[in-house]
């Protein structure tokens, strides 16, 4: 599941900041945000996804050091919602 879930996150970043990319453009462990980042996304981007987040799958994120972590790379992401997943079945 994790490759499919890597990929439904890359094209909910993708809707969530309105970027002009396709998900294949988006390595796993690429870093996210910040200047140095391919995608550049900012605060309001990580605002969006955690909400994107929570809207497609329940799981709220909290404002965090642990959340910056989580939204800090897809493959973060993916572990995280696994995990997460896993104990809510």
């Amino acid at each position: 599941m994790n490759q499919d879930l890597r990929h439904q996150l890359k094209a909910l970043i993708i809707e969530a900041c309105d970027k002009d990319c396709s998900p294949d453009d988006i390595a796993d462990d690429e870093i996210l945000f910040g200047p140095e980042a391919p995608l550049q996304l900012d605060s309001l981007d990580a605002l969006q996804i955690s909400m994107a987040i929570k809207k497609t799958y329940g799981l709220r994120l909290p404002d965090s050091k642990d959340t910056r972590r989580v939204l800090s790379c897809v493959a973060n992401m993916a572990d995280h919602l696994e995990n997460w997943l896993a104990t809510r079945s």
